[in-house]
C-alpha cells in the first residue's frame, strides 16, 4: 500500500490543512497588482489592522460592562478606574473608533475620486458602502452604552427621527427605544447590535477583500496593467502597508496621549439625567454632516430623508456615472475641484449642525446640502457624456 495512511482520529488532516494555509499565503503574496498604486491604497490594510484592535479592545471591555439603565455608567467607572489598565484599553476603543471613521472616509473618497467603482468592481464597491452603513450603525450604538448624558440624549433624538417615520415610524420607534423612553430595554438593544454587527463586519470584510483579490485593484491612472505593469503584493505592497500602519499609530497614540479632547466629549462623563435636557445636544464629529442635514429642514421626516439618503447615493454610484470607461474621465483639474466641493460640502453642513444652525449658518447648511447632492446627481450624471462628446 504506496503512501502514509490516514488516521480515522482526523490527525492526518492536520498536513492536509498546513498545505492548504501554505499555498493560500503564497497565492495571496503572489497577487499581482497594478504597479502605479500611490499611497490612499494603504487605507485598506490600515482599516484592517484597526479593526483588529476594536475587536479586542471591545471583547474585553464587555467582561465588566452592564448593559443596565442603572448600572451602565458605573460599569463603565469601573473599567476606568479598577480594572487593570482599563482606562487604556477604553481609551484606545474610543480612539480607534474615530480613526476608522477618518480611515473608511477616506477610502471611500479614493473610491470615488478614481471610480474605483467602474465594471467589473460594482460588487467591490456595493460591499464597500454595505460595510459604511453597518460600521455608522455599530458606531452609533457603541456610542449610546456609556450611558452618558450624550448617549441618553443622542438615543433620545434618534428615537424621535426614527418615530418621524410615516406608517411604521411609532413601532420602529418602540422598537428601537423599547418603550417610551431611553432605558434599560434600549442599552439591551444596543449592546446586542453592537456586539453582533462587530462580527458580522468581519465577515463583510473578508468578502469585500476577496472580491478585490477577485476583479483586481483598479490603476489611479485608469490604464489597463499592460500599460502600468505589475508587481507582486509581496513585498512590494507588504512594506507599504506595514509602513502606512507604523506612521498612523504613531498618529494614534499621539491622539491618544496628548490630544484626547479630540475625541472626547466632557458631557458624557455625567451619568444619564433624563430630567435634564443639555444645552447643546451633538453626535461625535463622523456623524456631523448627517446631524445637520437632519437639523437644516424645518420638518422631520425630510431631514431624516435628507440625511439618509446622503448614504443611500452611493449605493447609486455605480449607475450614476454614465462614462463606463477610462476614457471618458473628466480632466484631473475637474475631478480635483470637484471633489474638492464635496468635502467642502460635507465640512460645511457639519461645522453647522455643530452650530445648531444659529444665524448665517442655516444658509451655510443648505448651501452644503446642495454641493453635496449636486456632485452625485448633477455632475455624475452629465459629466460622462460631456467628455465623451468632448473626445469624439
Amino acid at each position: 500500500m504506496a503512501g502514509k495512511p490516514v488516521c480515522h482520529n482526523g490527525q492526518g488532516a492536520e498536513p492536509a490543512t498546513q498545505d492548504q494555509l501554505s499555498a493560500w499565503a503564497k497565492a495571496y503574496g503572489r497577487l499581482p497588482l497594478p504597479a502605479d498604486l500611490n499611497w490612499l491604497w494603504t487605507i485598506g490594510a490600515v482599516l484592517c489592522a484597526i479593526l483588529a484592535l476594536m475587536l479586542l479592545t471591545g471583547l474585553t471591555l464587555t467582561l465588566v460592562y452592564t448593559p443596565d439603565a442603572g448600572l451602565a455608567f458605573g460599569s463603565v467607572e469601573s473599567i476606568e478606574r479598577r480594572m487593570p489598565a482599563g482606562w487604556l484599553l477604553r481609551a484606545m476603543h474610543m480612539t480607534g473608533a474615530s480613526f476608522f471613521m477618518l480611515a473608511l472616509y477616506v477610502h471611500l473618497l479614493r473610491g470615488l475620486y478614481y471610480r474605483s467603482y467602474l465594471p467589473p468592481r460594482r460588487a467591490v464597491w456595493l460591499s464597500g458602502c454595505a460595510l459604511l452603513v453597518m460600521v455608522m450603525v455599530t458606531a452609533f450604538a457603541g456610542y449610546v452604552l456609556p450611558w452618558g448624558q450624550m448617549s441618553y440624549w443622542g438615543a433620545d433624538v434618534a428615537g424621535k427621527a426614527v418615530g418621524a417615520l410615516p406608517l411604521a415610524g411609532g413601532w420602529l420607534e418602540g422598537v428601537f427605544l423599547g418603550g417610551d423612553s431611553p432605558g434599560t430595554p434600549t442599552l439591551h438593544r444596543m449592546f446586542a447590535l453592537h456586539f453582533g454587527l462587530a462580527f458580522l463586519i468581519v465577515g463583510v470584510v473578508l468578502g469585500h477583500i476577496a472580491h478585490v483579490h477577485a476583479r483586481g485593484s483598479s490603476s489611479p491612472s485608469a490604464r489597463p496593467t499592460a500599460a502600468t505593469g505589475v508587481l507582486p503584493f509581496h513585498p512590494y505592497f507588504t512594506v507599504r502597508d506595514m509602513l502606512a500602519i507604523v506612521l498612523v499609530a504613531l498618529a494614534f497614540v499621539g491622539v491618544l496621549c496628548f490630544w484626547p479632547e479630540l475625541i472626547v466629549e466632557p458631557a458624557n462623563y455625567r451619568p444619564a439625567n433624563p430630567l435634564h435636557t443639555p444645552a447643546d445636544i451633538e453626535p461625535e464629529w463622523y456623524f456631523l454632516p448627517f446631524y445637520g442635514m437632519m437639523q437644516a429642514v424645518p420638518f422631520k421626516l425630510g431631514g431624516l430623508l435628507l440625511s439618509g439618503g446622503a448614504v443611500a447615493v452611493l449605493f447609486a454610484v455605480p449607475w450614476l456615472d454614465r462614462a463606463m470607461d477610462a476614457a471618458h474621465s473628466a480632466p484631473v483639474v475637474v475631478r480635483m475641484g470637484t471633489m474638492g466641493l464635496l468635502v467642502c460640502s460635507a465640512v460645511a453642513v457639519a461645522c453647522a449642525g455643530l452650530h445648531h444652525m444659529q444665524g448665517v449658518w442655516m444658509l451655510v447648511a443648505r448651501l452644503g446640502m446642495v454641493g453635496y447632492y449636486a456632485y452625485f446627481l448633477l455632475y455624475l450624471p452629465l459629466a460622462g457624456r460631456v467628455w465623451r462628446r468632448g473626445r469624439a
